[in-house]
């Protein structure tokens, strides 16, 4: 049988890493190595293991409902890691992590091996920023932050992508929230003194869109040349290259980004149409010469594990045995680290030669998006507006995220019809406006629009029902107005986040294995994995089933 391989790895438990690995930095559109200033490519692989999606009319992208946590395995680490120094990568990216669990033996492993990891702050679900409805919101800040916390110790960690295939060729509203997210994460990562990067990784189209994303992604809205706002790699999930193609296929691509100004790879490669389960890699000679290392910095290779998606079949490695302790490798697997060993590194330009990134205007074509971009989410104000509120949501077990869409949708119909209005919890990123309350978790502003609707019809019991879902509190007097203004004095504020109240990287003795909480916030635009153009797969860890505790959708009115 083909690549039939079973290791034994001894993994390092302990709460510090030893550093193995040189910090990857950025200068001007290059990466380079902290140690010797030599140029960093990406040479690696998509490693997560594709949650159980359920298909159906609430489901139109296909989204998982579990995602599985490989970096949280210490079993399936000390099986895979061989393998993939046997492929001979040196990052590899992960979709969803759960930060509750512990990663030391993993990244401590992978450490030693020489292999970086991207990270996705993302999960699936309504733990992402939304295509179509979008929010930047204190759940989703929380879960990026505490996620980041727990990450922190690992020197491993190249990057964090703060969105996957958010943006589509009909629908970059949600671009300014990206932003945001973007400037927000900046900021906690200098407070940390981190040094990792900031992604993101965008879905293929036609070059107006994917240019005018990768713009609008490194530009500064402030016209003032200030890169807080801007991404440190571009990454691009890329499936044009089919079979033995010719390395033309890439020039109208390297045309459009050989001037750009930060670092670009691709996030994802690798197309199944021309040789499903043979893929002959050929590409990876094309990018990782010149002149595409003049351009771009690797990239990564789809999938380690099985994937599904458009009818075709991706993967390199099966799992076998009672305890899925064997891997079986395919004739993907060995095409692949035959292209990979035959790289040779360009070290060019070097460090000092490059010129530092310089930030300009945003687009004014591509992309649907203000340049105004939304406030940091402020925890405490939200806090304290939700503690005000009179007609509560009443928090259901499971998962909830359908029903605060439908009553958001019920309750801002209801309010037109007493003159009342959903403003100060919309989000608009296309004109820039965005409500007071829109950078709170959904269930509060799920209960300010229930409370706006009391409060606006005489206060009566009757009004604080919506079909048993709300609960009234009679002692609270003040109108959501008031709330808002008791708690929020400047709801455009821009600051510096901290990680949520208790949130700490995790102690040596926590569990390595098993499910956690999901995150919140408008989502199911960013955790889609990418395959060809307009695939949706999403991949959220062992499984676990997303809870939904601060879920829900973001309205755009």
């Amino acid at each position: 049988m083909r690549g039939l391989l079973s290791y034994s790895l001894l993994l390092a438990t302990t709460t510090t890493t030893t550093l193995a690995l040189p910090q990857i930095t950025r200068t001007g559109r290059y990466l380079y190595k902290s140690d010797d200033n030599s140029r960093f490519y990406v040479k690696g692989i998509a490693y997560q293991q594709q949650g159980l999606i359920i298909s159906g009319p609430d489901n139109p992208l296909n989204q998982p409902s579990t995602f599985v946590d490989q970096l949280a395995d210490s079993a399936g680490c000390s099986r895979d890691i061989p393998v993939l120094q046997k492929l001979g990568v040196n990052a590899i990216r992960a979709y969803s992590v759960n930060a509750s669990l512990n990663h030391d033996a993993c990244m401590s492993a992978l450490d030693a091996a020489g292999i970086y990891v991207i990270l996705d702050l993302t999960l699936p679900l309504n733990g992402s920023i939304d295509t179509t409805q979008p929010t930047w919101s204190t759940n989703l800040l929380d879960q990026y932050t505490t996620t980041i916390t727990a990450f922190s110790r690992y020197p491993n960690v190249l990057a964090y992508n703060i969105g996957n295939e958010v943006l589509t060729n009909g629908a970059t509203n949600a671009a300014p929230f990206l932003k945001a997210a973007t400037r927000d994460t900046r900021a906690f990562l200098k407070s940390m003194n981190s040094t990792a990067l900031i992604g993101y990784a965008d879905i293929d189209g036609a070059s107006a869109f994917r240019d005018g994303v990768a713009q609008y992604l490194s530009c500064d809205p402030s016209n003032s040349g200030n890169g807080d706002t801007s991404i440190d790699l571009f990454g691009l999930n890329n499936y044009a290259w089919c079979g033995n193609a010719s390395s033309s296929t890439y020039d109208n691509l390297n045309a459009e980004f050989e001037n750009y100004n930060v670092a670009a790879y691709f996030s994802e490669f690798g197309s199944e149409n021309c040789n499903p389960g043979v893929r002959p890699w050929t590409e990876v000679g094309t990018l990782f010469a010149s002149p595409m290392t003049n351009i771009w910095s690797g990239g990564l290779a789809f999938s380690y594990f099985p994937a599904t998606s458009a009818g075709h079949e991706f993967g390199m490695a099966t799992l076998s045995g009672s305890s899925n302790e064997t891997v079986t490798t395919n004739a993907d697997f060995d095409n692949l680290a035959s292209q990979f060993s035959k790289i040779q590194f360009v070290n060019s330009p070097s460090k000092d030669s490059v010129q530092a990134s310089t930030f300009g205007a945003c687009p004014q074509t591509g992309v649907q998006a203000s340049t105004t971009l939304p406030p940091t989410p402020n925890d405490s104000g939200c806090g304290c507006v939700a503690q005000r509120l009179a007609c509560r949501f009443k928090v259901p077990g499971g998962d909830y995220n359908a029903v605060l869409g439908t009553l958001t949708g019920t309750v801002c119909g209801l309010l037109a019809g007493v003159n009342g209005t959903c403003g100060d919890i919309a989000a608009n990123g296309t004109t820039g406006v965005y409500g007071s309350m829109a950078m709170c978790d959904p269930v509060t502003r799920l209960s300010y629009a229930f409370s706006q609707y009391y409060d606006l019809t005489a206060r009566h019991a009757a009004s604080c029902d919506f079909d048993g879902n709300a609960t009234l509190d009679a002692s609270a007097t003040d109108s959501p107005a008031s709330a808002l203004s008791a708690c929020i004095s400047n709801p455009s504020a821009i600051s510096t986040p901290s990680a949520p109240a208790g949130v700490a990287a995790p102690s040596s003795s926590a569990s390595g294995a098993g499910g956690g909480g999901g995150g919140g916030g408008g989502g199911n635009g960013a955790g889609r994995m990418g395959g060809e153009v307009g695939m949706g797969l999403v991949f959220g860890a062992a499984v676990m089933v997303v809870g939904c505790v601060l879920g829900g959708v973001g309205m755009v009115l």
